[in-house]
């Protein structure tokens, strides 16, 4: 009786671990594994008023780069737009009065919530927004960095060298008191030539809401280690 409890328990093991197994390269694929210091990122992506933007061109310009996961539904990008907080606005100023460039993507599919052109539009509308808000509606940009979160935000250097992966502050939810701004943080270490601390951070906020998945052309880009990530 002893030896056949051990045996099944041992198939219920195999069994959780097979299912685990089967769940990572899902993971995987989104880019969870996605850290500061890593390089290769490029992508072109419309924004909502029609104009593309090539991230290479922008690192051909010398520039920093700031990318900010976005969904104009979600309570979590609501409570930095509609008062309350301004630890994002403040970040956005920054960037601006130091020559960073801030782009905001929305990863969502068609139909899901803050999809499309219109709620994004009226969003900027609605909430004073002026940095371009990007859609990226088959998730492949959302993937390759590994944006599981809005709001997520991303920092990149002008070589194009993942400097930041985070929250742009430590609240969790609305009506918490700041009391960092990793995004400033981060811009005015690198700025000074510093090591980024924190490099990541706690993010959290709602899911990305990623349509079905499709598979990736082979000799599609990986992002590659880079040393040195300042």
């Amino acid at each position: 009786m002893i030896r056949r409890l051990i045996a099944t328990f041992a198939m219920l093991a195999i069994a959780i671990t097979a299912i685990y197994a089967m769940s990572a390269p899902r993971a995987e694929a989104q880019g969870m594994a996605v850290e500061p210091g890593t390089s290769g990122y490029d992508f072109s992506l419309m924004d909502t008023e029609g104009h593309n933007h090539h991230l290479a061109d922008y690192f051909a310009d010398g520039r920093t780069v700031v990318l900010e996961w976005y969904n104009p539904g979600c309570p979590f990008v609501k409570k930095y737009y509609e008062g309350g907080n301004d630890s994002m606005v403040d970040a956005k100023a920054f960037a601006e009065e130091n020559g960073v460039v801030w782009l905001a993507v929305n990863s969502g599919a068609p139909g899901k919530q803050g999809h499309g052109l219109e709620a994004n539009s009226q969003s900027a509308t609605d909430w004073g927004i002026d940095n371009p808000i990007l859609l990226d509606e088959d998730g492949s940009v959302g993937r390759m960095f590994g944006a599981q979160n809005t709001p997520q935000l991303f920092i990149l250097s002008s070589d194009g060298v993942l400097l930041y992966n985070g929250g742009v502050d430590e609240t969790k939810a609305a009506g918490e008191t700041p009391q960092h701004n990793y995004v400033i943080n981060a811009l005015t270490q690198h700025m000074a030539g510093e090591t980024i601390d924190p490099a990541s951070t706690a993010h959290v906020g709602c899911s990305v809401k990623y349509g079905e998945q499709k598979q990736a052309a082979e000799g599609g880009m990986q992002p590659q280690n880079a040393q040195g990530a300042r």
